[in-house]
């Protein structure tokens, strides 16, 4: 993995023998985003994650999408969390907890996330089919999970309604990005590191 982090951004590239994957991330961005996975449904999104979370992200994959789609999407999930980390830096000055309650027409979903340095994701979603597009459905938790886990996130994502798959898809990573953008913003009435243990690295 090589890693830079000047003023809240980050560079991240990752090379396996089943996917090669780069990014380039902004906290302090505008909502701007590059994105080509090869999943057209995962880049649909990843654009919606970038546009809510108010990132600018530039990310690439090339996957072995010949035998499934699972190594590509977590793996992305894998480079979007180190790139959140360390574009986090020491954490001084973030608000750190975030929430949102996201209502997409008929669907509902609410996330919450620490940004503790303990890695732990709660996913209680459900879909009532097994794609959306070309996509696995079971896939969404393992990107979620690949992210939260690199990023050292706490995160609980759980679905309080829904019946159209779309839908409860894209409420769940709309929700995950507006509590991020709440998670990550520098709260102005704080000075160093909000823990009372002086360190949020676990």
């Amino acid at each position: 993995m090589d890693a830079v982090a000047p003023t809240r951004r980050s560079e991240i590239s990752r090379r396996t023998a089943e996917t090669e994957i780069h990014a380039r991330l902004a906290l302090d961005g505008t909502g701007h985003a590059e994105i080509s996975t090869g999943i057209g449904f995962l880049d649909h999104m990843l654009h919606a994650l970038t546009r809510h979370a108010l990132l600018d992200l530039a990310l690439t994959a090339k996957g072995d999408l010949h035998i499934d789609f699972h190594h590509t999407a977590e793996d992305c999930g894998i480079v979007l969390g180190q790139a959140i980390r360390v574009a986090l830096g020491d954490k001084r000055g973030i608000t750190r907890f975030g929430q949102c309650l996201l209502p997409m027409d008929e669907a509902l979903a609410e996330c919450a996330i620490d940004i503790s340095g303990r890695p732990f994701l709660a996913w209680n979603v459900t879909f009532p089919r097994d794609k959306v597009g070309e996509m696995d459905t079971e896939l969404f938790e393992e990107f979620f999970r690949a992210l939260v886990f690199n990023a050292g996130l706490t995160c609980h994502i759980t679905m309080k309604a829904g019946t159209n798959a779309h839908h409860i898809a894209e409420a769940c990573f709309k929700g995950f990005a507006r509590a991020l953008r709440m998670a990550v913003e520098p709260d102005p009435r704080a000075t160093g590191i909000p823990s009372t243990k002086g360190s949020l690295d676990g």
